[in-house]
């Protein structure tokens, strides 16, 4: 009963994220937000009697996990090749940079090493997916994932709207803004929400870009996932078998990403896996709201809100800079 309760939520959230589109050609709060915030609001207007909280718990766990693995079918890792080495190394700088700052801020701002862990990497990645995913690996609690993707992606819809002023403050070309948007942007439809209206170019620049950004979601994770272990052993770990040194959806999400660079799983399989991928993580989130009580996640809130903010000045200034010591675009 739980996951068909969590079902319906995610059912309401995607009727909801398709009704936005008409009006702003894309989701500016996606299905897996609302699905998010939607059961948090059913969780603090109605919580859930026993019988349905098992259904809960598998939705906001295993359906999560199964879900980064079939994420792994939609990336192609030949789309760094052609970024080429410049905009590469400008995705791994900022990257970078932004993992590390956004765990200082977040320590500084009196958060938890997991919550702030998951900020940076929402920031430095691809949003909501980055956040579901590095959270099992370094066991994040259920009110830390609820406010880490809630208040980020509220936060980032702001940057999506002033994003564009940058073009005229400093003279940017197409290009120039295009790569300035796919280091900053939260999530993939932000990004062309971004930059479509002001060039085709820019778009495509951006969706490159983002793409490098997302396809280092494996290493970041298998990275957190290693760190996690060393610090469960006190030491690092060596002689381990491989299943005991990843959890099996990071292998589970590596096997595809190569199978799908292969070819062997078709571009149209790879978007199949992604839709269904975006489907059960917003059932997994709605069993995550449905399971946390607002008020922990209120708590929290403005010093959430303020490392997100100081997060993406970072993001943004660091992208000028790198485009200009770069000279790209």
């Amino acid at each position: 009963p739980g996951v068909g309760f969590a079902t319906l939520i995610t059912l309401v959230a995607l009727a909801l994220g398709a009704a936005q589109e008409p009006f702003f050609d894309y989701a500016v709060l996606e299905p897996l937000v609302l699905a998010l915030l939607l059961g948090l609001a059913v969780r603090a207007l109605w919580p859930p009697r026993d019988i349905f909280l098992p259904g809960i718990g598998f939705a906001a766990k295993q359906l999560l996990e199964f879900a980064i693995v079939l994420l792994g079918a939609s990336l192609n890792l030949a789309a760094i090749v052609d970024a080429g080495f410049q905009l590469l190394l400008a995705v791994v700088i900022s990257v970078s940079v932004t993992l590390g700052a956004g765990v200082v801020l977040g320590r500084l701002a009196g958060l938890s090493t997991r919550l702030s862990i998951l900020i940076a990497v929402g920031n430095a990645i691809c949003g909501n997916s980055a956040i579901a995913a590095v959270a099992p690996v370094i066991r994040a609690k259920k009110q830390e994932i609820a406010s880490a993707i809630a208040l980020t992606a509220v936060l980032g819809i702001g940057v999506v709207l002033t994003l564009p002023a940058l073009i005229s403050i400093f003279d940017l070309t197409d290009e120039r803004y295009g790569v300035i948007a796919g280091l900053t942007v939260y999530a993939v439809p932000q990004v062309l929400a971004a930059t479509i209206p002001v060039s085709a170019e820019a778009g495509q620049v951006a969706s490159l870009v983002k793409l490098t950004r997302v396809l280092l979601l494996g290493p970041v994770v298998a990275i957190f996932a290693w760190l996690a272990r060393k610090d469960d052993e006190g030491e690092a770990t060596t002689g381990l078998s491989l299943g005991r040194f990843l959890p099996w959806f990071v292998i589970g999400f590596a096997a595809l990403a190569l199978l799908r660079t292969a070819s062997v799983i078709p571009a149209g399989l790879g978007e199949g896996a992604k839709d269904a991928s975006r489907i059960l993580t917003s059932i997994a989130m709605a069993g995550l709201g449905l399971s946390v009580d607002l008020r922990s996640v209120r708590s929290s809130g403005p010093r959430v809100a303020l490392v997100v903010i100081g997060l993406t000045i970072l993001l943004v200034t660091m992208a000028l800079a790198i485009v200009t010591a770069m000279d790209i675009g």
